[in-house]
């Protein structure tokens, strides 16, 4: 009996000092999605062989044949500029946008939600125009950007 008295205590101190590990399986923060659409029908979408990145970063897509993709925009700043390179042409896309910080959990912290989003192309290489379909990020389901060529 002296021996459980002992054991007892101990094996409350370990099984009670575990804890369930916690793992994020809510929402992140949203990435952009970008449509391609054909400027003569602009109701079709239009596959291009894509390069893109970001200014001072490393390159997203590696000539890839698109008609959409997902970006993530910079949660540090309220502005994120892209490179579209499609061949040897590239033009620059400025994505502006107030972001807003949403606590989700103690195990998924925080996420950023990207509201009054504008772009605005500085060339015009083979890009012929951009507009905003959903000026609000915070989710994934429809795109929030149309680039027409």
């Amino acid at each position: 009996m002296k021996g459980f008295s002992i054991l007892f205590p101990v094996l409350m101190l370990i099984f009670g000092s575990c804890e369930n590990d916690d793992f994020c399986a809510e929402d992140t923060t949203p990435l952009l999605i970008i449509r391609l659409y054909d400027k003569d029908d602009p109701e079709t979408l239009k596959e291009a062989p894509l390069i893109v990145w970001a200014d001072q970063k490393d390159t997203i897509y590696s000539l890839s044949l698109l008609d959409s993709i997902a970006l993530p925009l910079n949660t540090n700043q309220e502005q994120t500029v892209y490179q579209f390179s499609s061949t040897t042409l590239v033009d620059a896309i400025d994505f502006s946008y107030l972001r807003e910080d949403l606590f989700v959990s103690e195990s998924c912290g925080f996420i950023s939600i990207f509201k009054n989003l504008t772009a605005t192309s500085t060339t015009d290489n083979w890009i012929d125009r951009v507009e905003i379909s959903n000026s609000t990020v915070e989710n994934e389901t429809a795109a929030h950007v149309k680039i027409y060529h």
